[in-house]
């Protein structure tokens, strides 16, 4: 199973995992439509979650609309080259790990899991 983690957020990142245990972190999301056509062609089943944005106290309306758009660009991709997917909640994941708002914790436990 190849397992992909994306983060819809303002610098955007995407992590993928290979079954052999490679992880691929990629940050520039310019970069994704042709990762992801790459995992695609690999012909093994996939698991792909998606962060579910949403508005945030304080965000401006320009920042909402192209949080949208990045949301919609993934998820166009996700449906064309018909790569199932979830949309998860920040709130959701968190959870599963103790986890509040504290980005750093959030690194930290991501670098533990996979070091």
């Amino acid at each position: 199973m190849i397992y992909i983690g994306v983060d819809v957020g303002k610098s955007g990142a995407y992590a993928i995992i290979y079954p052999n245990g490679i992880v691929v972190d990629v940050m520039a999301k310019g970069d994704f439509d042709e990762s992801m056509r790459s995992v695609a062609k690999a012909g093994e089943p996939i698991m792909c979650c998606v962060e579910l944005v949403g508005a945030m106290p304080g965000q401006g309306v320009t920042g909402m609309f192209n949080f949208g758009k990045s949301l919609g660009y993934i998820e166009g991709v996700l449906q064309a080259l018909e790569i199932p997917y979830q949309l998860i909640s920040p709130r959701t994941w968190k959870k599963e790990f103790n986890l509040n708002s504290d980005k750093a914790k959030s690194i930290e436990v991501c670098q533990k899991l996979f070091p």
